[in-house]
Protein backbone atom coordinates (compact mmCIF):
# COMPACT_ATOMS: atom_id res chain seq x y z
CA UNK A 1 0.00 0.00 0.00
CA UNK A 2 2.77 2.47 0.49
CA UNK A 3 4.52 1.78 -2.69
CA UNK A 4 1.27 2.72 -4.68
CA UNK A 5 0.80 5.84 -2.52
CA UNK A 6 4.20 6.94 -3.39
CA UNK A 7 4.09 6.17 -7.00
CA UNK A 8 0.85 7.91 -7.41
CA UNK A 9 2.33 10.87 -5.10
CA UNK A 10 5.11 11.11 -8.09
CA UNK A 11 3.16 10.72 -10.79
CA UNK A 12 0.57 13.22 -9.35
CA UNK A 13 4.26 16.08 -8.81
CA UNK A 14 6.20 14.94 -11.85
CA UNK A 15 10.06 16.36 -11.29
CA UNK A 16 10.46 18.87 -14.04
CA UNK A 17 12.42 17.89 -16.72
CA UNK A 18 15.93 19.56 -17.61
CA UNK A 19 16.78 20.58 -21.22
CA UNK A 20 20.58 20.44 -21.63
CA UNK A 21 20.80 22.17 -24.26
CA UNK A 22 18.00 25.36 -23.24
CA UNK A 23 20.78 27.70 -24.11
CA UNK A 24 21.40 26.92 -27.54
CA UNK A 25 17.70 27.15 -28.01
CA UNK A 26 17.10 30.62 -26.34
CA UNK A 27 20.11 31.73 -28.47
CA UNK A 28 18.67 30.71 -31.58
CA UNK A 29 15.01 32.10 -30.43
CA UNK A 30 16.68 35.17 -29.49
CA UNK A 31 20.21 36.24 -30.95
CA UNK A 32 18.99 38.37 -33.86
CA UNK A 33 16.11 40.14 -31.84
CA UNK A 34 18.64 41.00 -29.87
CA UNK A 35 21.01 42.72 -32.04
CA UNK A 36 17.84 44.75 -33.43
CA UNK A 37 16.88 45.66 -30.16
CA UNK A 38 20.75 46.81 -29.16
CA UNK A 39 20.58 48.51 -32.57
CA UNK A 40 17.67 49.97 -31.15
CA UNK A 41 19.46 51.43 -27.73
CA UNK A 42 22.41 52.88 -30.17
CA UNK A 43 25.00 49.91 -30.65
CA UNK A 44 26.00 49.30 -33.93
CA UNK A 45 25.94 45.94 -35.14
CA UNK A 46 29.38 44.77 -34.71
CA UNK A 47 28.81 46.23 -30.79
CA UNK A 48 25.28 44.46 -30.53
CA UNK A 49 26.75 40.90 -31.35
CA UNK A 50 29.00 41.35 -28.76
CA UNK A 51 26.75 41.89 -25.73
CA UNK A 52 25.07 39.45 -27.30
CA UNK A 53 27.93 36.82 -26.82
CA UNK A 54 28.64 37.77 -23.63
CA UNK A 55 25.13 37.46 -22.31
CA UNK A 56 25.21 33.94 -23.37
CA UNK A 57 28.72 33.67 -22.37
CA UNK A 58 27.33 34.26 -18.90
CA UNK A 59 24.26 32.53 -19.70
CA UNK A 60 26.23 29.19 -20.19
CA UNK A 61 27.62 29.52 -16.64
CA UNK A 62 24.02 28.93 -15.02
CA UNK A 63 23.41 25.61 -13.66
CA UNK A 64 19.73 25.94 -14.27
CA UNK A 65 17.31 27.90 -16.57
CA UNK A 66 16.04 31.26 -15.72
CA UNK A 67 12.19 31.03 -14.65
CA UNK A 68 11.25 33.40 -17.65
CA UNK A 69 14.34 32.65 -19.97
CA UNK A 70 12.81 35.08 -22.66
CA UNK A 71 12.51 37.81 -20.44
CA UNK A 72 15.25 36.96 -18.41
CA UNK A 73 17.37 37.53 -21.63
CA UNK A 74 15.49 40.68 -22.54
CA UNK A 75 16.65 42.10 -19.48
CA UNK A 76 19.66 40.81 -18.74
CA UNK A 77 20.70 41.97 -22.25
CA UNK A 78 18.86 45.48 -21.57
CA UNK A 79 21.17 46.04 -18.88
CA UNK A 80 24.40 44.80 -20.71
CA UNK A 81 23.86 47.58 -23.62
CA UNK A 82 23.35 50.22 -20.42
CA UNK A 83 26.64 49.39 -18.57
CA UNK A 84 28.31 48.96 -22.61
CA UNK A 85 27.53 52.72 -23.50
CA UNK A 86 28.93 53.65 -20.31
CA UNK A 87 32.48 53.55 -21.62
CA UNK A 88 33.76 56.75 -22.99
CA UNK A 89 35.67 54.94 -25.93
CA UNK A 90 32.69 52.94 -27.08
CA UNK A 91 30.17 56.16 -26.74
CA UNK A 92 32.62 57.91 -28.88
CA UNK A 93 33.04 54.89 -31.49
CA UNK A 94 29.22 54.40 -31.27
CA UNK A 95 28.92 57.92 -32.04
CA UNK A 96 31.22 57.92 -35.31
CA UNK A 97 29.36 54.88 -36.40
CA UNK A 98 26.43 56.46 -36.46
CA UNK A 99 26.53 57.39 -39.57
CA UNK A 100 25.70 53.60 -40.60
CA UNK A 101 23.27 53.43 -38.34
CA UNK A 102 22.06 49.85 -39.68
CA UNK A 103 24.54 47.82 -41.47
CA UNK A 104 22.75 45.55 -44.40
CA UNK A 105 24.43 44.17 -47.77
CA UNK A 106 22.76 45.57 -50.50
CA UNK A 107 23.27 42.26 -52.67
CA UNK A 108 21.57 39.99 -49.48
CA UNK A 109 18.76 42.85 -48.58
CA UNK A 110 14.83 43.72 -49.69
CA UNK A 111 15.74 47.52 -50.44
CA UNK A 112 11.97 47.83 -48.61
CA UNK A 113 14.25 46.63 -45.34
CA UNK A 114 16.92 49.41 -46.19
CA UNK A 115 13.98 52.07 -46.17
CA UNK A 116 12.27 50.68 -42.78
CA UNK A 117 15.66 51.16 -40.99
CA UNK A 118 16.33 54.46 -42.26
CA UNK A 119 13.05 55.27 -41.17
CA UNK A 120 13.06 53.43 -37.71
CA UNK A 121 16.95 55.27 -37.25
CA UNK A 122 14.89 58.99 -37.30
CA UNK A 123 12.51 58.12 -34.68
CA UNK A 124 13.84 59.26 -30.79
CA UNK A 125 15.92 56.50 -29.13
CA UNK A 126 12.77 55.71 -26.59
CA UNK A 127 10.14 56.04 -29.06
CA UNK A 128 12.51 53.38 -31.46
CA UNK A 129 13.25 51.14 -27.60
CA UNK A 130 9.26 50.44 -27.56
CA UNK A 131 8.42 50.19 -31.27
CA UNK A 132 11.15 47.72 -31.54
CA UNK A 133 10.35 45.88 -28.38
CA UNK A 134 6.14 45.66 -28.93
CA UNK A 135 6.43 44.56 -32.21
CA UNK A 136 9.51 42.14 -32.77
CA UNK A 137 9.36 41.00 -29.32
CA UNK A 138 6.16 41.12 -29.33
CA UNK A 139 6.18 42.53 -25.88
CA UNK A 140 2.82 43.78 -23.88
CA UNK A 141 2.97 47.41 -22.61
CA UNK A 142 2.96 46.45 -19.21
CA UNK A 143 5.64 43.96 -19.87
CA UNK A 144 7.37 46.57 -21.71
CA UNK A 145 6.76 49.30 -18.63
CA UNK A 146 7.87 46.88 -16.14
CA UNK A 147 11.41 46.57 -17.86
CA UNK A 148 12.28 50.23 -18.61
CA UNK A 149 10.77 51.27 -15.02
CA UNK A 150 8.06 53.72 -16.83
CA UNK A 151 4.17 53.25 -16.82
CA UNK A 152 2.29 51.47 -19.61
CA UNK A 153 0.65 55.07 -20.62
CA UNK A 154 3.70 56.39 -21.21
CA UNK A 155 5.23 53.48 -23.02
CA UNK A 156 1.81 52.92 -24.77
CA UNK A 157 2.47 56.81 -25.65
CA UNK A 158 5.58 56.32 -27.17
CA UNK A 159 4.55 53.47 -29.32
CA UNK A 160 1.98 55.56 -30.82
CA UNK A 161 4.13 58.53 -31.32
CA UNK A 162 7.07 56.45 -32.66
CA UNK A 163 4.03 54.59 -35.13
CA UNK A 164 2.79 58.23 -35.97
CA UNK A 165 6.22 59.36 -37.04
CA UNK A 166 7.26 56.45 -38.98
CA UNK A 167 3.89 56.77 -41.03
CA UNK A 168 5.00 60.53 -41.59
CA UNK A 169 8.30 59.32 -42.95
CA UNK A 170 7.21 56.74 -44.84
CA UNK A 171 4.92 58.59 -47.04
CA UNK A 172 7.58 61.47 -47.41
CA UNK A 173 9.34 58.55 -49.76
CA UNK A 174 7.95 58.43 -52.91
CA UNK A 175 4.61 56.36 -53.25
CA UNK A 176 5.83 54.19 -56.14
CA UNK A 177 9.30 54.19 -56.30
CA UNK A 178 12.75 55.02 -53.95
CA UNK A 179 16.70 54.73 -54.96
CA UNK A 180 18.70 52.57 -52.54
CA UNK A 181 22.36 52.64 -53.33
CA UNK A 182 21.81 54.12 -57.12
CA UNK A 183 18.91 51.75 -57.96
CA UNK A 184 15.65 52.85 -58.32
CA UNK A 185 12.87 49.89 -57.16
CA UNK A 186 9.41 49.74 -57.50
CA UNK A 187 7.36 49.56 -54.03
CA UNK A 188 4.16 48.46 -55.24
CA UNK A 189 5.03 47.56 -58.94
CA UNK A 190 4.52 50.42 -61.58
CA UNK A 191 1.04 51.08 -61.92
CA UNK A 192 -0.24 51.89 -65.47
CA UNK A 193 0.09 55.26 -66.75
CA UNK A 194 2.79 56.35 -64.34
CA UNK A 195 6.09 57.70 -65.75
CA UNK A 196 9.04 55.77 -65.45
CA UNK A 197 12.36 57.49 -64.63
Amino acid sequence: MTNSCCLNHRNVNPKPTFDPDWCRHLFEEMAPKLVLYGRAMGLSHGEGEDVVQDLFIQLLKRAEMPDNPTHYCLRAFRNRVLNYRKSLWRRITRELESISWFELDSAETDPREFVAMRCLRELPTEQREVVVLKIWHQMTFAAIAEMLGLSPNTVAGRYRYGLEKLRRLLREIDEDQWEVDGESYALLGAASGVKQA
